[in-house]
């Protein structure tokens, strides 16, 4: 059972982050008026750098429970833990709770904790 938590706790940070990339291109960068051009793009940049290290994230929690080192699943935990409770925590903080972006990723957190 801890396994398949933290499973899917991988693929709702994968889902999250997938959302997260679409909505930056159709929603903020399609009303965003960002000068000059070369700014806009490097914006634009660092917002897909984030979805893909979420991917990323949730590919590790998929992968941590194959792996027979109880130390690299203890510190993927741990790292995706922080990494998803604070993003969670400024998504709720830059939003004012208005976004459900926090309480997805607030989610992710829940099931890595309980997947431990």
């Amino acid at each position: 059972m801890r396994d398949l938590l933290l499973q899917c706790a991988g693929v709702g940070a994968i889902i999250v982050a997938v959302i997260h990339g679409i909505l930056g291109e159709t929603k903020v960068f399609a009303r965003a008026t960002i000068e000059p051009e070369r700014l806009r793009t490097l914006i634009r940049l660092v917002w897909q750098a984030s979805t893909v290290a979420w991917i990323g994230c949730g590919a590790l929690l998929v992968a941590a429970p194959l792996m027979d080192s109880a130390l690299a699943r203890h510190w993927i935990v741990v790292t995706m833990v922080c990494v998803f409770g604070l993003s969670a925590c400024a998504n709720a903080w830059g939003t004012r709770g208005r976004h459900f972006g926090w309480m997805a990723l607030s989610a992710v957190v829940a099931m890595t904790i309980a997947g431990y």
